[in-house]
């Protein structure tokens, strides 16, 4: 994978939110020339201030909203590969401003695939959209690439809708656009740096450090936990094989292993644990929600048989993992070479 990334143009979309600036890192690390286009973190701490990102990759504040901005970054990036993580990426959101939320996964992402496929010269685009993409009867089967596509709320519908679009275009205009396109459906993420409002983890660590009880809206709700840097090393992977894949379009589930697929109390209870003496206990919301899935499941079968890809860490580790990255960052130790560490060790 070393010498794939070396030195190749990699513009990555949604850089400076948590995944994105993982990411970031990651093929900084495999001296990639890495640029990216992002709006500006919306949190207070947020990951991408934290390592310094800036300093480390070629980074512009655009909105992938804005066509006519954006298309004159791009075309003067002229990028290799393009991994399109740029997105409204919270449920609850989703319901807070559906058309917001449809506008950016939806023609956002066409803005990109369209800008992409009219470069001068071959691209090789990674669609980064999402496990909630399918079409969920919460049967609690595992999820197959070949599943319909749906999505009840508009987060999920809105992803749903990029993967059918991106499909369309990949057939459309793969044979006079030079362009190749995977999307990417991932499991829950979580790991060091998530700041976001209404995600687990979040609200875990900011229950512990305020010394409050954590509220927990669905408890019993089962996600397919992963921490980051497992995805990571999926889409670095997917990346690699759709260079040379022969395929217009092509798409792959990443999901963890069976024992990673619990709810979300049992999630909440290790990293308390993980955490150590705390005072912050489990509390249950029972006030009506916006409705969210509640059972989630993915088959990476695919991923594992044609990308020789597999999680690596079990659910405690992913867990401990996610737990030690915030503590030594309110420990106030150096975050960049801690989290350079973390992809040490897992490589």
């Amino acid at each position: 994978m070393q010498s794939f990334y070396k030195n190749k143009r990699v513009l990555i979309t949604g850089s400076t939110g948590f995944v994105g600036s993982w990411l970031c890192l990651a093929l900084n690390r495999l001296n990639a020339e890495v640029y990216g286009i992002g709006l500006k973190p919306n949190t207070n701490p947020n990951i991408f201030n934290i390592l310094e990102l800036d300093k480390k990759i070629k980074q512009k504040i655009i909105n992938i909203n804005n066509y006519s901005e954006i298309k004159l970054e791009i075309e003067s990036i002229s990028p290799d590969i393009v991994f399109h993580l740029a997105a409204q990426p919270i449920v609850k959101e989703g319901y807070r401003n559906p058309l917001e939320t449809f506008n950016t996964n939806i023609m956002g992402s066409l803005n990109i695939l369209d800008i992409c496929s009219n470069l001068n010269k071959s691209v090789n685009l990674i669609s980064i959209t999402t496990d909630k993409c399918y079409e969920n009867e919460e049967l609690g089967n595992r999820f197959l690439e070949s599943d319909s596509m749906g999505g009840k709320d508009p987060y999920s519908a809105s992803k749903a809708c990029t993967e059918i679009t991106s499909k369309s275009f990949a057939l459309s205009f793969s044979e006079s656009r030079d362009i190749k396109i995977c999307t990417a459906r991932a499991g829950n993420i979580i790991g060091g740096g998530d700041w976001s409002n209404d995600r687990i983890v979040t609200d875990i660590i900011e229950s512990i450090r305020n010394k409050q009880n954590v509220l927990l809206r669905s408890p019993s709700s089962v996600r397919p936990w992963q921490h980051v840097i497992d995805v990571i090393d999926g889409y670095l992977k997917l990346g690699v094989y759709n260079s040379t894949s022969s395929l217009a379009f092509d798409s792959f589930n990443f999901g963890p292993k069976e024992e990673n697929e619990i709810d979300v109390k049992s999630l909440t209870s290790k990293l308390l644990s993980s955490w150590g003496k705390s005072n912050t206990n489990i509390e249950i919301d029972n006030s009506d929600h916006p409705l969210e899935s509640e059972i989630l499941r993915l088959n990476s079968s695919k991923a594992k048989e044609i990308l020789l890809w597999e999680p690596s860490m079990n659910i405690d580790e992913a867990i401990l993992n996610t737990a030690i990255w915030y503590k030594k960052f309110y420990d106030n130790e150096n975050m960049y070479d801690f989290s350079m560490q973390q992809l040490s060790e897992y490589i």
